[in-house]
């Protein structure tokens, strides 16, 4: 039924548009409370499971910040709160009851969905640890643990990274691993609440800038274990996440395709090898359809012209939703405003970023209209 009421022609909250490949209907928020607004970073989720509630980004140029707004499908509004202010690249969002957790300020924090509802404490790294340094970022994607009990950090303190999980609860931080170099993205298995996936970085030194280039990007950890490496050799892929499965994680190889690889053996799939200048990529939980953005812009640059495509692996079909426009001006360049699609709702939508109307924008997409246009 809030599926109905989310999407429809004859919806308030959003505007029906028609993509370039076969008619395809795409639904953009038309409700703004911000000068953009812009869909979650493609690793977490943004909706409940039921649809009623759907996350998004605040964008407050010039402000180096940005805020989270919820729409109600059911009370066909969306409101912003301004206290949810936010670090890094993606909170967290409870699937079952709509509630977000974020990261501010060195800690967790969580409120609900409701106008009236409070913001509320959750957990810090503790003083000791952070000994005065200031903490750039908590946690670059908040991810909760297979049984629920903790969050995974991968704090910036200081000039050092420093890995570690905070209990729901309030219980005591445990430290994983210190680096002195950017690692980041981590995130937790879906099945293994100790295991973690995580990704070498380029790494700006912080005295010369100096950037030193990452080598071997995709790693895996265990609690009370040292890192390790993907792949057998040093290999050049990137926006890496976990399959269901939690045996296998997805990523894009930086040219054109889209990789599974298995994380115990290395041996990776080539699934869909003709998106050139391939940026991100998203799995439905059936493995059967992959959403994928790209530059259509060479070399790449913040703010380029993208494409999302749709790929139906049963069929070997294709289809490409939206050609979003660049945006060469001051949003384009500083809010990393890449499409990054994702499926949300059990698989049923893809919710990603566009710029079709020459602004930033959040989009929805039904997956089954996607898949009745390539089988």
């Amino acid at each position: 039924m809030l599926k109905t009421m989310i999407l429809s022609d004859e919806s308030r909250l959003f505007t029906k548009f028609t993509g370039d490949s076969a008619g395809l209907p795409i639904y953009i928020l038309n409700e703004l409370v911000a000068p953009a607004q812009q869909s979650f970073y493609f690793v977490n989720d943004c909706m409940s499971a039921d649809s009623r509630y759907m996350w998004l980004y605040g964008i407050f140029p010039p402000s180096s910040r940005k805020v989270l707004a919820v729409v109600d499908a059911v009370e066909g509004n969306i409101r912003v709160f301004p206290e949810t202010q936010f670090d890094a690249a993606s909170p967290y969002i409870d699937s079952q009851t709509g509630e977000l957790y974020w990261a501010g300020m060195g800690s967790i924090w969580k409120r609900g969905p409701g106008k009236n509802d409070e913001a509320q404490y959750i957990n810090s790294i503790p003083d000791e640890i952070i000994r005065g340094r200031p903490v750039t970022h908590l946690a670059c994607h908040l991810t909760r643990s297979a049984n629920g009990k903790e969050f995974f950090v991968d704090a910036k303190i200081g000039l050092q990274y420093i890995f570690g999980t905070l209990p729901v609860d309030g219980g005591d931080y445990q430290l994983w691993h210190q680096f002195n170099r950017c690692y980041n993205h981590a995130q937790f298995s879906p099945v293994d609440p100790d295991r973690i996936l995580f990704c070498q970085e380029f790494h700006t030194d912080p005295l010369t800038g100096i950037v030193t280039p990452f080598t071997d990007r995709m790693w895996t950890m265990r609690r009370g274990q040292s890192p390790a490496p993907v792949m057998p050799e040093p290999t050049f892929a990137a926006h890496e996440y976990w399959d269901c499965d939690g045996e296998h994680i997805w990523c894009i190889d930086c040219s054109r395709a889209v990789w599974r690889v298995n994380i115990d053996t290395g041996e990776k799939e080539i699934v869909w090898d003709n998106l050139r200048g391939a940026l991100h990529s998203h799995t439905h939980a059936s493995g059967r359809y992959v959403i994928a953005d790209y530059s259509l812009e060479s070399p790449f640059y913040r703010g380029a012209r993208t494409g999302v495509s749709f790929f139906n692996r049963d069929t070997g079909r294709e289809i490409r939703l939206v050609d979003n426009p660049a945006q060469k001006n001051f949003i384009g360049a500083n809010y990393h405003i890449d499409p990054h699609p994702r499926f949300c709702a059990d698989g049923s939508y893809v919710i990603f970023t566009t710029t079709v109307r020459n602004k930033v924008e959040l989009a929805v997409v039904f997956t089954n209209d996607m898949i009745d246009r390539t089988s």
